[in-house]
């Protein structure tokens, strides 16, 4: 009896320590740069894990073109690019694609090489960071390991700073 009641006990405790660990978001459980696919400008390729650049650093931005602090940070990054010339930015979605080509177009970021738009066309990074408020940004060492996210408006500086942590 005594047997049983132990093996229930350590059952009970084992399935309680695995709910919590899938409580996590994804990022948390996989810290790596995640498995993405976005619709780039041009309509018909995409932008996948194998397309990061290899021993970068790398900065996702999610956004709203819409949104006014998604297009204050986009403007804060363009005049501090030279800072970010070592580090790709990868800025991706969830709106319509006719949105964020505009935005693309607006902010000329077809001059930035280190930065890539596109689209999340599955609706995938949303959950997977469980994004709450936009800008929203996650950072990754030259190694693909995870570092820190930020969400809301931050200083442009304050992004920076998270790839010395």
């Amino acid at each position: 009896m005594k047997k049983i009641i132990l093996l229930i006990g350590l059952a009970s405790s084992l399935s309680c320590y695995s709910q919590g660990d899938s409580l996590q978001p994804p990022y948390k459980r996989f810290p790596t740069l995640p498995p993405l696919k976005i619709l780039l400008t041009d309509s018909s390729s995409f932008f996948t894990k194998k397309d990061f650049k290899k021993n970068s650093n790398v900065m996702i931005m999610l956004f709203n073109p819409d949104c006014d602090h998604c297009q204050h940070e986009t403007e804060e990054l363009i005049k501090n690019i030279d800072d970010f010339k070592n580090i790709q930015v990868v800025m991706a979605t969830m709106m319509p694609f006719n949105m964020m080509k505009a935005f693309y177009e607006k902010y000329e970021l077809t001059k930035y090489n280190n930065i890539v738009v596109g689209q999340d066309q599955n609706f995938f990074l949303i959950p997977f960071y469980s994004v709450r408020n936009l800008p929203f940004l996650a950072f990754y060492n030259k190694k693909g390991d995870f570092i820190s996210i930020l969400e809301g408006s931050v200083p442009i500086k304050n992004a920076l700073a998270e790839f010395q942590k």
